[in-house]
């Protein structure tokens, strides 16, 4: 918009006198998605250069085996093959958290599941590539698998990593918080069961790609799917002895990640080292089958819950054992041990609390962070013990859960502060949108509805590798057109990201979102952003972004104050306009009143950053892993359908209430809701991610590994709860990962109120759902609240 050009859209006037109104809690389209809908975005595998070679990885078809030798010979004679590339070209070893780095870009001494990469071959074809992959020869001493996380933990179990101390053990976490023994002894109530939960991978429609080049220069350029790029620049640079100033990541557009790509992969070492010695551009592209072997998906989870209360529904204790299945590296799994405890602790409060958590390995693919990462599993279990718990207290399970809510202000048991809640409205919303009171225990037999809640986090406390540095930052240029460009590492993978820092730069600056461009997900030219990762990018990022834009605009609304005479204060910006909040008629475009401030200011241009304030959570080992700025909170209600005949679970609707603080776009955030609550019941009645005794995976393509279609995702009516957090952009909190914990137990516990049976173990199949009926001598339904059950 140049000086003089009327805007399109007159000012909206709430935003004349008050912070937000004029772009924060509008509904708009998210930047790039006319792109998608078009197939006009280039993702990853559709960039190609002048000379690029494809490479295809070379990967064990053992669980477990020493190797012995790598022959390449028979790949090298092929035509068109220019290089392989093998573990010991590769001899540093690397892992997301720098305290548990397992890993090789190659296996370098022994496979570890099968599909662990052993070599990578770069040829002129995707087909020769392959060829020349099948004649790599690698000798193998094949030795016992460990498969099952309980053998995994016998001392003569055979060791997957010989200098881990622990024998098999990722990490044990036993920690306790109050007065157990107390809390036990006067509790009336007391529930016991056994939960399984079986792991489950992302399956993003993106597989993951990278292609890498180097320029004259010597700087090398990895282009890639991955979710952390400022990670990925570190771990290249370290494990291929490059220094950081010589490498640059770009991140294109994602097409799925769920917490899939965040971490550096095999490719992304395998096509920087493949390009440097060919010196031609490479990529690789994994098949299908590859992305469900190289996983990093949600643990197999063994869960023993105990959970008391009082007469009157007061909670008084929770002890839980967990046993973690983590594959065969560490990945993000000690961070996983802790948070399939510490986020336990709410929505609900609990006067004590211990855990113990222990992680595994086994000679299977190594699991990492789904989408609610680590704590989805634990909530399956805790949400299902306090249905139990108000069966045989008599009471209405939202009752329950309303009457032990967590308060704006309290910490939870283990010291992790809540400073602001919506989590009794939620329950509201979804009781009120649900008709819980005209259908709970009153549905024909058959149906029934059930309830969960759940909090999250709005991102960490700390970063991955400890410093001081910022977590977030963003710069913002002005232009005297009108336009303005926001630069940040923030990863864009479908979550919306870039619509969210547009919108919070239009809000302050006083432009249309059009008149927005984020650039993003490049180390070259953007500020670090740790990635997305935690639901951290609203808060954190966000937050930054406002602090730059508000640092722009009050030189802005100087120079339109030494113009008019008046007082900074006096001027607003909003809907393209800068105008005097005291007379709107007196206004001009917002471009003229950016050439202004560049007339006055010099060159326009600011900085702002984020960085955790450390005092929301306890002071002991692991009390940081848990605490974050805020917390959402989200409560569900599904109603279901169960054929007593065939065992079929069918989900009739969905009700999610979650509170995200400030929307800022209400539409991407109901996105959020709907997405995560389909995933959530998706686990529930279909995935699993199993392999047979061989190590071999069960089915990994889209035929056999089962996801719901449209046709399979019921109705989910999203309800924004908002309860403003002040540590948020605008009140902010997180939307992206909080409304996927409760669908799971809230789908389980309708599953009882239908037919009378209690699933402990994921997914609830017919099979399952037959089986339990008939130990049970068929249908039934449970009594109603006020008379004393006898579950647990």
């Amino acid at each position: 918009m140049s000086s003089g050009t009327e805007p399109t859209r007159e000012p909206v006037e709430a935003a004349v006198g008050s912070v937000v109104g004029s772009v924060v809690g509008r509904r708009l389209p998210k930047v790039g998605s006319h792109e998608a809908v078009r197939g006009t975005l280039t993702f990853t595998a559709d960039l190609t250069m002048p000379g690029m070679l494809h490479a295809r990885l070379v990967r064990s078809p053992h669980p477990h085996a020493r190797i012995l030798g790598v022959d390449a010979s028979e790949a090298l004679v092929l035509p068109g093959v220019h290089a392989v590339v093998t573990g010991a070209d590769m001899p540093r070893r690397y892992g997301i958290l720098p305290w548990t780095q397992d890993e090789y870009p190659l296996a370098h001494d022994k496979a570890r599941f099968v599909g662990d990469a052993v070599a990578c071959v770069a040829a002129s074809t995707e087909e020769i590539a392959a060829e020349a992959a099948r004649r790599v020869r690698v000798d193998y001493e094949v030795l016992p698998p460990v498969l099952d996380p309980h053998e995994a933990l016998k001392e003569e179990a055979p060791r997957i990593h010989e200098d881990n101390k622990r024998g098999n053990v990722t990490k044990r976490v036993r920690l306790a918080f109050g007065d157990l023994d107390g809390a036990r002894a006067e509790s009336d109530v007391v529930v016991e069961g056994d939960f399984l939960f079986e792991g489950t991978t992302h399956v993003p429609l993106e597989p993951h790609c990278a292609l890498a080049h180097w320029d004259p220069s010597g700087v090398l350029t990895v282009v890639s799917t991955t979710q952390v790029p400022h990670y990925l620049h570190r771990e290249l640079s370290r494990v291929l002895e490059i220094p950081m100033d010589r490498v640059r990541v770009v991140q294109p557009p994602i097409g799925g990640a769920f917490g899939g790509k965040s971490e550096p992969f095999d490719l992304e070492f395998c096509v920087a080292w493949l390009a440097r010695a060919t010196g031609r551009p490479v990529r690789l592209l994994y098949s299908r089958e590859e992305v469900f072997y190289a996983h990093r998906g949600r643990h197999p989870v063994h869960m023993h819950y105990e959970v008391g209360a009082r007469a009157d529904g007061t909670l008084s204790f929770c002890d839980a054992r967990l046993l973690l299945d983590g594959g065969a590296y560490a990945s993000f799994g000690l961070v996983t041990t802790y948070y399939a405890g510490q986020l336990v602790t709410g929505p609900v409060r609990l006067r004590a609390y211990r855990y113990d958590s222990t992680r595994v390995y086994t000679n299977k693919p190594a699991c990492g962070p789904k989408r609610g990462h680590g704590s989805v599993q634990p909530r399956f279990a805790f949400e299902s013990s306090l249905d139990m718990l108000a069966e045989r207290l008599g009471m209405d399970p939202i009752e329950l859960r309303r009457r032990n809510a967590l308060r704006p202000g309290e910490r939870t048991v283990n010291e992790l502060l809540v400073r602001s809640t919506g989590f009794l409205a939620c329950l509201d919303a979804v009781e009120e949108a649900s008709g819980w009171r005209e259908k709970f225990r009153k549905l024909p037999l058959g149906r029934g509805i059930g309830v969960a809640g759940s909090f999250y986090i709005s991102g960490t406390n700390y970063p991955i590798y400890p410093n001081e540095m910022p977590q977030s930052a963003v710069q913002i240029k002005v232009d005297r057109s009108g336009r303005v460009t926001v630069f940040s590492g923030a990863s864009e993978i479908g979550q919306g990201s870039d619509t969210v820092l547009a919108m919070v730069a239009a809000e302050v600056l006083g432009v249309e979102v059009e008149a927005v461009r984020v650039v993003s997900g490049d180390t070259d030219l953007c500020p670090v952003d740790l990635g997305a990762y935690s639901s951290r990018q609203t808060l954190m990022t966000g937050e930054a972004c406002r602090r730059a834009a508000v640092e722009l605009a009050a030189k802005v609304r100087r120079a339109v104050a030494k113009r008019w005479d008046c007082s900074p204060k006096q001027v607003a910006l909003a809907g393209g306009w800068a105008l005097d909040r005291r007379d709107t008629a007196r206004k001009v475009p917002v471009a003229e009143a950016f050439q202004w401030a560049e007339a006055d200011e010099g060159t326009l241009g600011a900085v702002g950053h984020y960085d955790t304030p450390r005092d929301n959570h306890g002071d002991y080992r692991g009390g940081t892993i848990g605490a974050s700025p805020a917390y959402s909170f989200t409560a569900h209600v599904v109603q279901v359908r169960v054929d007593p005949e065939t065992g079929f679970v069918e989900v009739e609707r969905a009700w999610v209430a979650h509170d995200p603080g400030k929307a800022i776009n209400p539409m991407l955030v109901e996105g959020q809701i709907e997405g995560s609550t389909y995933m959530g019941l998706a686990e529930a009645l279909l995935e699993a991610q199993l392999f047979h005794e061989s190590g071999l995976h069960r089915g990994p393509n889209l035929l056999d590994y089962r996801i719901p279609t449209s046709l399979d995702t019921p109705p989910i009516e999203a309800l924004l709860v908002e309860g403003p957090d002040e540590r948020g952009p605008f009140g902010a909190k997180e939307a992206g990962e909080g409304p996927l914990h409760g669908a799971i137990p809230a789908l389980a516990n309708a599953v009882y109120d239908a037919v009378g049976i209690r699933l402990t173990r994921l997914p609830f199949t017919p099979a399952r759902v037959i089986d339990a009926l008939q130990a049970q001598g068929g249908p039934r339904k449970p009594p109603a609240p006020g008379r004393r059950g006898e579950e647990g």
